[in-house]
């Protein structure tokens, strides 16, 4: 395992929470254009951090 890249997608993980909750914060503001952002900062780094997690694990349990 990368210790390197397991870092990273953790940190990207927290990005893509930070986005979650950006969601909600400006859906209550009215702010649809920053809602799309969110959204669409949420799906990257939300999918970019579980593939990369689960491919450190997969390396770890496989070998």
């Amino acid at each position: 395992m990368q210790v390197g890249e397991f870092v990273f997608g953790v940190m990207m993980l927290v990005v893509a929470i930070l986005s979650f909750i950006a969601i909600f914060r400006e859906i209550k503001n009215r702010n649809f254009f920053a809602v799309a952002f969110a959204t669409a900062s949420l799906l990257l780094f939300g999918w970019y951090s579980v593939m990369t997690l689960y491919s450190q694990l997969m390396n770890v349990f496989t070998g």
